[in-house]
């Protein structure tokens, strides 16, 4: 008798794969499942075979429903195989990595930022006032989003940012010091059974930090959330009903409400800021646009040159040839003149 993909995932992922979960016995159906897969699974030694491994990356490539995986799914599922394999060759199951050398393409990966999905300042705007004029917790995520926007964080920053992080003044600009992010792990996986965890900066070290230089117009943002909300008692500034870590499945209903609200059937169609994180890239992008130095724009958002050269081409190019026109202008200046103050 076969089993459904959805109850065998559950089975390995609940137990299976839970170190915290051997404490107790798993359900029975966890266990028919699991008994199905012992009967079922091939030896570690198989997987040495290369068309046995094809086939096992090929099924990398497929969601449980049999739809196809995104390519950044297919490629990052790939990169944990491999992480096991390199793990396997050090305990002995084999004696090189099976991947080494094996012919088989993952589908490829666009990198590229779409700028359709990218809104422009006006768009922006528009979206961030949408959230300010929603009922509940609206005017609560208005800064929230306004961080992604203009400092261009990640959801997982904002969620942490703290008031002793800030440096926001009566006019002027304002600072970030970002050390950190909150993830949802759940608290099946964590160690004391937080739902969250609270991460270093990405592909930062632990303690390492990351000042961003804020706008005028975040700043005030900023100061107003904290005169009407307040702060939690740990000083974070954006947070639940019940005082606990902003939730992403709230602040996307409520990004989703204000896209319904502020954007146009044609900008829908595009699916203009679809998601609340392409808030940070349309940040980035307006940063690069504006003819602020790549390096600078990578520095500030936390992420290598290399990365943004990858996934911000398109904007890049726009700024290249904003380059290119400062440039001519300034040979056309320089034409005509004789060169005499060189010569001097």
């Amino acid at each position: 008798m076969s089993r459904a993909p959805r109850e065998l995932r559950r089975a390995l992922y609940s137990w299976a794969f839970n170190k915290k979960a051997w404490r107790e016995d798993p359900p029975e159906e966890w266990q028919a499942a699991l008994d199905w897969l012992q009967r079922h699974s091939l030896p570690v030694s198989e997987l040495a075979e290369p068309d046995v491994l094809r086939r096992g990356l090929d099924a990398l490539c497929r969601k449980v429903d049999g739809a196809a995986a995104a390519a950044k799914t297919v490629k990052r599922k790939k990169a944990a195989v491999n992480e096991v394999f390199g793990v396997a060759v050090e305990r002995g199951y084999f004696t090189q990595n099976p991947l080494s050398g094996l012919r088989w393409s993952a589908p490829e990966v666009a990198d590229e930022v779409d700028p359709d999905c990218v809104p422009n300042p006006a768009q922006v705007g528009r979206l961030l006032a949408a959230v300010r004029a929603l009922p509940g917790r609206g005017p609560h995520l208005y800064a929230f989003f306004g961080c992604m926007y203009y400092a261009a964080m990640r959801p997982a920053e904002v969620i942490h940012l703290q008031k002793s992080q800030c440096r926001l003044p009566v006019s002027g600009w304002g600072l970030l010091n970002l050390k950190g992010g909150v993830v949802m792990a759940g608290k099946e996986w964590t160690n004391d059974g937080a739902v969250h965890e609270v991460h270093s900066l990405k592909r930062r070290a632990a303690k390492a930090t990351r000042p961003v230089p804020i706008p005028p117009v975040l700043v005030s943002m900023l100061r107003e959330h904290i005169e009407s909300f307040g702060v939690a008692p740990d000083g974070r500034l954006f947070r639940n009903a019940a005082g606990n870590y902003v939730d992403p499945s709230a602040y996307g209903i409520t990004w989703g409400r204000a896209r319904e609200a502020a954007l146009t059937l044609d900008e829908h169609a595009l699916e203009l800021a679809k998601r609340p994180y392409d808030l940070r890239h349309a940040g980035i992008s307006f940063w690069l646009a504006s003819g602020v130095d790549p390096a600078e724009c990578a520095r500030r958002a936390g992420q290598s040159i290399q990365v943004l050269f990858r996934y911000y081409a398109k904007f890049l190019a726009e700024a290249r040839n904003h380059a290119n026109s400062l440039i001519e202008e300034s040979m056309r200046r320089w034409e005509g003149q004789d060169g005499s103050a060189e010569d001097a």
